[in-house]
């Protein structure tokens, strides 16, 4: 998995994931949760304070100013902007439009930060960058295998394994070429699709069963993972094909967002158990708009 960005931002931009699952028991009970209670207005007055610190003071925001680009001060503007109509929303007592419009403040400045990150690195750094991110994916990618043998799930592996098998030719491609950024860009899609894959065939009514969780906690812990993972990995689907506008894959994402935003509302409170199985639905919708935008994993 990358490195996330600086913690604040992984927990601002944790409210934003998406999904539906596809266990049907946990979705009905997801689904009601989401239609019947308003954002708790205790829970969002705290991310209005992690988020305001997020686009004024973080990291993120003097990397913005520090680097110039524009099209990362323009975003930077836009979560401001998206930010002032949330305090607004919530200052006329409409929980729902202020939850709403500070999650596009954070996914905004998530974009922004995207595109002030340095992207130069050494030549050598690079090159050993490349080689250690491949050998993750291949080791992933025999994880995969063994993991849908034992659960006898082989046949829903194949086009996923097919997928990675032709990003990593593409890759070699590349940095044979010489464009180790590029490659270094296909082998991230590559590891992103294995193991949100690998997340997907360990998910379920079996996982406790395999993983011996601790506690509540613990599974709690490894679910936000999973949900990272496929955020992480819709959000390169989209940048690479352009289609973040498409109804579809809007819906699904929205979907996710307010699940996520529920599970960490639930957790926040010790509730873990119910923070497990909104988790599981978000990651579920996040399945739905990853196939999508084209990607086939099982699910």
């Amino acid at each position: 998995m990358p490195n996330r960005p600086v913690g604040l931002i992984l927990a601002v931009l944790g409210t934003l994931l998406l999904a539906i699952t596809s266990t049907s028991g946990h979705t009905e009970s997801a689904k009601d949760r989401i239609e019947s209670r308003t954002p708790d207005r205790g829970q969002l007055e705290q991310r209005f304070e992690s988020v305001r610190t997020l686009i004024e003071r973080s990291t993120a925001a003097r990397q913005i100013d520090e680097t110039g680009d524009e099209s990362a001060r323009q975003k930077h503007a836009q979560a401001r902007e998206a930010f002032r109509q949330a305090e607004a929303a919530l200052a006329a007592g409409d929980l729902r439009a202020a939850n709403e419009r500070l999650s596009q403040a954070s996914v905004t400045m998530f974009d922004a930060a995207r595109d002030a990150t340095p992207r130069t690195l050494s030549d050598d750094k690079a090159k050993s960058d490349y080689r250690a991110k491949r050998d993750s994916v291949r080791a992933l990618l025999d994880a995969q295998q063994r993991i849908a043998t034992e659960k006898h799930r082989e046949a829903e592996v194949r086009e996923s394994t097919a997928q990675v098998d032709g990003l990593l030719a593409e890759a070699d491609a590349q940095a044979s070429q010489g464009d180790t950024a590029a490659a270094r860009a296909t082998l991230e899609r590559a590891y992103l699709i294995a193991k949100a894959s690998i997340g997907t065939l360990r998910g379920g009514d079996t996982l406790v069963r395999s993983l011996h969780f601790a506690n509540p906690k613990e599974e709690y812990d490894y679910e936000l993972d999973r949900n990272d993972t496929h955020q992480m990995l819709i959000k390169v689907l989209l940048d690479e094909k352009n289609t973040q506008f498409d109804p579809q894959v809007r819906k699904f994402l929205q979907q996710a967002g307010t699940l996520r935003g529920q599970a960490e509302a639930a957790a926040s409170r010790g509730q873990h158990a119910e923070a497990i199985d909104l988790l599981e639905s978000s990651t579920g919708e996040l399945v739905k708009a990853i196939r999508n935008a084209g990607v086939y994993i099982p699910g």
